[in-house]
């Protein structure tokens, strides 16, 4: 029987609160006192600065910043972009940190499938890409296998405040959003916005992810776990 997903909708939270209850949430993981879980949630402007970019000393110019302990360099996360954080215990048979960030590179190109883009894997860096442009950043961490952090998804972010930023040391420009690209609507003609995403996330979940999503729960940091 193919275990539960609990699926928590965290709303619009500042990245650095969700980064200590993800710390706890991910303790609670380890010591089976919670199932898995995704955080859905969307944050207020802030670039993380990884302890790749600390240690090639990248400065950010403009932006409001939080360092992480995630993988990786800069990455932009604000309005407008969709955060999945999968506090999960991986089997045995699932140990492989290449792996669970292909499972998550699928998760993503699946569900933008389900919104009428067509997506793909780009060997130049992880994650998702439209049109030559990375749309989706991931990032974790572990501790005895549990994962934190997670992938971000840029769907109607403001302006050009992504494509102005060289995240993950890549150039500037390269990094864009859905509606940047021209994505704004499915063939039907269905809004592609945060609550359609999600919704692909959900439809997609099981088959990319192997357990079956809950019906998402209200929730904030606040809130017991």
């Amino acid at each position: 029987m193919m275990s539960e997903l609990r699926i928590l909708r965290a709303g619009v939270v500042e990245y650095h609160i969700m980064a200590e209850a993800m710390k706890e949430m991910q303790q609670q993981r380890i010591e089976d006192k919670i199932p898995d879980t995704v955080i859905m949630v969307e944050h207020p402007e802030v670039v993380t600065v990884g302890p790749k970019a600390v240690r090639d000393g990248v400065v950010v110019h403009g932006y409001p910043t939080s360092l992480t302990d995630r993988g990786g360099g800069i990455t932009w996360h604000g309005p407008g972009q969709l955060v999945a954080y999968p506090i999960i215990k991986w089997a045995i048979e699932e140990q492989s940190i290449r792996e669970i960030i292909g499972r998550l590179e699928d998760w993503s190109i699946s569900a933008l499938a389900e919104c009428g883009v067509t997506a793909y894997k780009d060997p130049s860096m992880q994650g998702a890409w439209v049109d030559g442009h990375k749309v989706c950043s991931i990032g974790l961490s572990f501790l005895h296998w549990v994962s934190r952090h997670g992938m971000s998804i840029n769907i109607h972010t403001p302006g050009t405040r992504v494509e102005d930023l060289e995240g993950c040391g890549m150039n500037a420009g390269v990094h864009s959003s859905l509606s940047q690209l021209g994505y704004t609507s499915d063939p039907l003609g269905r809004p592609i916005d945060l609550a359609r995403v999600e919704w692909a996330l959900l439809a997609s979940c099981e088959r990319n992810l192997g357990r079956s999503p809950s019906k998402p729960i209200e929730w904030s940091p606040e809130m017991p776990v």
